[in-house]
């Protein structure tokens, strides 16, 4: 299995598979951490209302609206390692301007003269 997706990516340079491998890391790491996150908070929301039950409104809101700030953290790491997927694919590259595209036929080149000299 590990084959056939490193097959997949037999087209591309180093540096673009990197740069995919990099952002689907990311992504998956802020989906973790929210999950870790959101699953601490629900356990101490729980513990607190067990001890104190006459609080249990606080206690809910103040759950509710952390649970909130650590999804949109979430939400934000996921979405910038999208950006950094699609403008490393190539799709935003019209839109940054000749300079990136010139960047990125300079790194194939000097990628392309450090596998001819065997490195």
């Amino acid at each position: 299995m590990l084959m056939g997706l490193l097959s997949l990516a037999e087209g591309y340079s180093s540096l673009v598979t990197n740069g995919i491998m990099g952002a689907g890391i990311g992504a998956g790491l802020a989906a973790v951490g929210a999950g870790i996150g959101i699953g601490r908070i629900g356990g101490s929301a729980c513990e607190a209302i067990a001890r104190q039950p006459e609080a249990s409104g606080d206690v809910r809101g103040t759950m509710l609206l952390t649970a909130a700030l650590v999804e949109g953290v979430a939400l934000f790491g996921l979405v910038i390692c999208i950006l950094v997927y699609f403008s490393i694919n190539g799709v935003f590259v019209e839109l940054s301007g000749p300079e990136v595209f010139q960047a990125n036929e300079a790194l194939k080149a000097l990628e392309d003269a450090a596998k001819a000299a065997g490195g």
